[in-house]
């Protein structure tokens, strides 16, 4: 079942298109990727999500209900985490988050203050005033903010920006252990090695949806699967050999290397093998042409601009 759905969103700013018939779905412990340039219209997409701005055209449904009609209770269900938080610098960490806690009843706020301080690593600086916090710190805090309440939805907008290594670290491993408990989260970044380790699925924006699919899914989509045959020596006969052979699509070699785009890559492994064994041919390891998602994510930046 869907937790979050967005139908055909659009969203216009005067005469800008910030996001443009947006469709997608999340289901409930599924942590999404929303992947795209500075402009694509990322935070415009998580605000229409969270209630914060209507769309201009399309509707939004969250946990069962859409955005627009009951506003509080769905700020209640959800954790937002906006890209240029917002806190009261005179008061200190503690007061912080004593002041947005009692946005939502019924909750224990010494405890779930003390709980998110700790694992967002603030505890020691509860007493320190925020004025004094650097950017970095403030995103822990904002991090801490929007999980006061456990939100069984949560929405973060660049939520390792202006961190260290370390501190970025910490937050990927909070939010695998968000995912583990089943809760669905919903990240916007601009950090492909982050998307890749952290979620399910991953939706290339600009302005409109360009790809939505595993990071596996969206590489098969983009780039044919092939087989590369590292050899001890590599004459020009093998690799003629290997481009005659029924079964092979392409093939193209590169000092001791033969990189083989086979029909059924499966099937045809075996035999493209022992054809090169039988020539003559000394292997020295097969292995899967891979493709990372930085080559995914510009061939997507080149596909639509050249037809969008």
């Amino acid at each position: 079942m869907a937790v979050v759905e967005a139908h055909r969103l659009t969203r216009n700013f005067g005469g800008l298109t910030a996001v443009e018939d947006l469709s997608l779905e999340m289901s409930e412990g599924e942590v999404l990727a929303f992947l795209g340039p500075n402009g694509a219209g990322k935070t415009t997409t998580i605000r229409m999500l969270s209630g914060i701005i209507s769309p201009t055209t399309g509707y939004a449904v969250v946990d069962g209900r859409r955005t627009g009609e009951n506003v509080e209770r769905l700020h209640e269900i959800i954790g937002l985490l906006t890209e240029t938080p917002g806190f009261y610098d005179a008061l200190n960490a503690r007061q912080n988050l004593e002041y947005f806690a009692g946005f939502y009843d019924g909750l224990n706020v010494d405890r779930q203050i003390e709980k998110y301080l700790k694992i967002t690593g603030l505890w020691e600086r509860r007493d320190g005033k925020v004025g004094t916090f650097s950017k970095g710190m403030k995103q822990r805090l904002a991090l801490a903010r929007a999980l006061l309440h456990e939100p069984k939805i949560i929405f973060l907008d660049e939520p390792t920006a202006a961190l260290d290594p370390e501190a970025a670290r910490e937050v990927r491993e909070m939010i695998k252990t968000l995912s583990g408990e089943g809760r669905t989260v919903f990240i916007s970044t601009h950090n492909l090695a982050e998307a890749e380790e952290l979620c399910n699925r991953i939706a290339v924006v600009q302005t409109h949806l360009l790809a939505l699919d595993t990071p596996a899914g969206l590489r098969q989509r983009l780039f044919r699967r092939q087989v590369v045959v590292q050899m001890d020596g590599l004459p020009e006969s093998i690799t003629e050999l290997v481009k005659g052979l029924p079964f092979v699509r392409d093939a193209e070699s590169s000092e001791n290397r033969l990189v083989v785009e086979l029909n059924d890559p499966e099937n045809n492994r075996p035999e493209l093998i022992k054809h090169i064994v039988e020539a003559g041919g000394r292997i020295m390891a097969v292995s899967e042409q891979q493709h990372s998602l930085e080559e995914v994510y510009m061939s997507l930046m080149r596909e639509n601009s050249e037809y969008g």
